[in-house]
């Protein structure tokens, strides 16, 4: 089975509650499930803190909580020392 996909370039908002507002009405016939690509200007640059704070809260890491996935210790591996 092939699938082929077609491409809507568009710009919208991501307003108060996070939540993604076109500018205009996309020319799709619905309810269909889409994939979305987020590209954000300069000017809208996440600092490192925001991108910590949200994995941090995000529950697809809450699987690392489980002790099973606690595999390694301190005295594993070998130090790594750049070498510049």
């Amino acid at each position: 089975m092939e699938f082929t996909t077609r491409t809507i370039k568009t710009t919208g908002t991501v307003d108060a509650q996070c939540r993604l507002v076109l500018d205009k009405q996309l020319p799709v016939i619905g309810p269909a499930r889409v994939r979305v690509i987020i590209l954000l200007s300069e000017e809208a640059d996440i600092d490192e803190r925001e991108w910590l704070q949200a994995a941090v809260a995000n529950p697809a890491f809450d699987f690392l909580e489980d002790p099973e996935e606690d595999i390694y210790t301190l005295a594993d591996g070998r130090p790594f020392y750049d070498q510049k």
